[in-house]
């Protein structure tokens, strides 16, 4: 009967201790809402709406560039004087600049003879080009197989190098570097990088070479991106509407007010003399290739971009590789805008307009404001509201704002305009690993300098596209229950629009959102198993 007794009153017992637990709880939560939480809530809610204000009004400005470009022609064309070079009967061939095709590469297996054939095929005078294959690769079979590659292109009478070093310090900037030390690399005019994954178009140089050729003020001309598995899967999309925006407007924009863009590393063509102005590459950062367009604005070069010569490469088709992407694309610009900021405001050979573009309008808005008021405050300070609901947040800081920002980005890619939502659960997760990547930047904290070559799949991708095409997809078990998250992502969406909007303002299904935008790219299958079709 005891032991009865005893048993029976355990339950009542343990429930009585989580009442006390939860009513401390709670008092402790009111005791620190009013004069800490509301504050520092309404604080982060001010900071967040003054940054997206920021964010918008700087879209909205690169969105009026772009339409007056379109609308009065103001292309590169226009802009700039272009004439096909022409054969010389008394000078022949040394008519055309000497031009260098720098190919980096690192353990390259799936994509080094895409590359290479690529390079060789481009049309140019056979003895005024030199193919540079800067091989880091660490692998001895895939060093062979590189090496054997070059000598077969070698054999057909293309004028090819194979430069290998002892160490990969710096890896892409410290090979670059070292490969524009050889002797033969003094007769040259024009430095041209690919990739290991791109494939440019035969008639490349002929389109890029005479910007270069009769406008001496210009250091760089750099091309668009074309992405050949776009399609592969949902994740790919995603990547594809941002990086067409960044295209489309980014670089549009810079190329036609300032002549001044972040260089993409490649698909662009150097002038040597403005390289060497430069300073050369430098290892400093995971941005080589911004540092260096930074450096060389500063010498007072001009950047042209143009946005009708597109180079095929691929686009990372794993959530690892991405995410190793987006962490050196976040955290390298952040720590080259702490290195660099005294030197911009320093500098005299370019006007205060410019200065301020890059610092203000580059660095700061695009790489740092956009990435932290994207996490903080539709990942963190939105749903924190729910908790404090004394904290209101404006509607058109919740919904107009926001959807502006949105519809602006999207115009890169009218294709994928139906997958924009899925497109803003996308952005939003992966905004916790860039913000997180801008702050170790920022404070050049232990992942500053962390470089991972980004997977490619090269010929594996072809196959891989062609046996989806013969064989109807189907989606396994694991594969719907993600699919069906993603879309019951989207419904909340929408439902949680017409909440802040109409409702009560207290976000509970933009919460619910978020967690499973969360939950779904966490696992890693946003994308990377739901296939497009």
């Amino acid at each position: 009967m005891d032991r009865l007794s005893t048993t029976t009153l355990l339950p009542d017992t343990f429930q009585g201790a989580r009442d006390d637990i939860t009513e401390q709880i709670g008092v402790i939560w009111q005791q620190i809402k009013a004069p800490v939480i509301v504050p520092l809530l309404r604080l982060s809610v001010f900071l967040c709406l003054v940054m997206s204000i920021m964010l918008l009004v700087e879209k909205v400005y690169m969105a009026i560039v772009i339409i007056l470009v379109k609308l009065f022609g103001r292309g590169p064309h226009k802009r700039y004087r272009f004439e096909p070079i022409r054969d010389d009967l008394e000078l022949g061939n040394s008519a055309y600049p000497m031009v260098l095709v720098q190919i980096p590469m690192y353990n390259e297996r799936e994509v080094y003879q895409l590359s290479i054939g690529a390079a060789c095929g481009l049309s140019w005078p056979s003895d005024r080009i030199i193919i540079q294959v800067l091989d880091d690769s660490t692998d001895p079979v895939i060093k062979d197989l590189v090496q054997l590659e070059c000598d077969r292109w070698a054999s057909k009478g293309i004028n090819i190098k194979y430069e290998i070093r002892d160490n990969r310090n710096g890896y892409k900037a410290g090979a670059l570097k070292e490969g524009m030390k050889h002797e033969y690399v003094k007769d040259c005019d024009y430095v041209v990088i690919f990739d290991a994954d791109f494939q440019p178009e035969p008639d490349f140089l002929w389109r890029t070479i005479p910007f270069l050729v009769h406008n001496p003020e210009i250091g760089l001309v750099q091309a668009r991106w074309k992405f050949v598995n776009a399609d592969e899967c949902l994740m790919t999309r995603m990547q594809e509407m941002s990086l067409d925006y960044h295209f489309t407007v980014e670089q549009e924009a810079g190329s036609s007010t300032y002549a001044f863009f972040g260089f993409n590393g490649t698909a662009g063509v150097w002038r040597i003399s403005a390289l060497n102005e430069a300073g050369g590459w430098k290892d400093r950062t995971t941005v080589e290739d911004m540092d260096l367009a930074v450096r060389a604005s500063l010498k007072g070069w001009k950047f042209v971009f143009l946005g009708d010569i597109r180079v095929k490469n691929e686009l990372p088709s794993t959530l690892k590789a991405y995410r190793y992407q987006q962490h050196r694309w976040s955290c390298g610009p952040a720590n080259l805008f702490r290195k660099m900021l005294m030197e911009i405001a320093r500098n005299k050979k370019v006007n205060l307009w410019k200065k301020m573009h890059v610092i203000y309008s580059f660095f700061f808005i695009r790489k740092i404001v956009a990435h932290i008021v994207t996490f903080i405050f539709y990942c963190v300070v939105i749903p924190a509201t729910v908790l404090v609901p004394e904290v209101q947040i404006p509607k058109w800081g919740a919904v107009y704002i926001p959807s502006m920002i949105t519809v602006l980005n999207a115009v890169g890619t009218p294709r994928s305009l139906h997958l924009l939502v899925f497109w803003i659960l996308f952005e939003n997760v992966m905004s916790l690993h860039r913000t997180k990547a801008t702050f170790i930047g920022l404070l050049e904290a232990g992942r500053v300098n962390e470089w991972v070559v980004t997977e490619k799949l090269g010929d594996a991708l072809k196959t891989k596209v062609s046996v989806k095409a013969a064989k109807k997809p189907r989606l396994r078990v694991g594969e719907r229950l993600h699919l069906l998250e993603l879309g019951t992502g989207a419904y909340l969406f929408f439902c949680g629009c017409y909440d802040v909007a109409f409702g009560t303002n207290h976000y509970f299904i933009f919460l619910f959102l978020q967690a499973f935008a969360f939950f779904t790219v966490g696992v890693g299958y946003v994308g990377t198993f739901v296939p497009h079709t």
